[in-house]
């Protein structure tokens, strides 16, 4: 089998920053004091599970070998997030402001990557595919921020 490196590239991107937002909504679900909230990050972390495991299929797929950790910079923005919530506290706004600003982040890397003409037919559909979920995300996360005056 040959593999399709710019595929294999462009996928594991996309899947490293999705496990970084899994990493977040779990960690926020955890972090604040209202349930629906929590469920709703734990609900938005799952169906970004099965997002990551897609692309790991065409991945695979594509003769790569699909990555399953997140990124270096996602890491250091979870420092970054557990040093603000140190000094902020776990405020329900402050918690979902920065959800919403993971998912700007997260928009933008599919954003990049679709506009990349160079994808096989097979790898641009299971990006689209991922992207509808991120986007849904995306769209939730911000009116919900905005619905709290955030």
């Amino acid at each position: 089998m040959t593999t399709n490196d710019k595929d294999v590239t462009a996928l594991n991107t996309l899947i490293a920053t999705l496990l970084d937002s899994i990493d977040g909504y779990q960690k926020s679900a955890g972090d604040i004091d209202n349930q629906a909230l929590a469920d709703k990050f734990n609900a938005r972390a799952r169906e970004r599970q099965s997002a990551v495991t897609r692309l790991q299929a065409a991945v695979a797929a594509a003769g790569g070998n699909p990555e399953d950790d997140g990124t270096l910079l996602g890491g250091a923005h979870r420092v970054f997030q557990s040093l603000k919530e140190t000094v902020m506290g776990r405020d329900a706004k402050a918690i979902v402001s920065e959800i919403e600003r993971g998912e700007d982040y997260l928009k933008g890397k599919f954003e990049t990557v679709l506009a990349e003409g160079d994808l096989s037919p097979a790898a641009r559909a299971a990006a689209d595919e991922a992207w509808q979920s991120v986007k849904a995300g995306h769209d939730e996360m911000s009116a919900l921020k905005h619905s709290m005056g955030a």
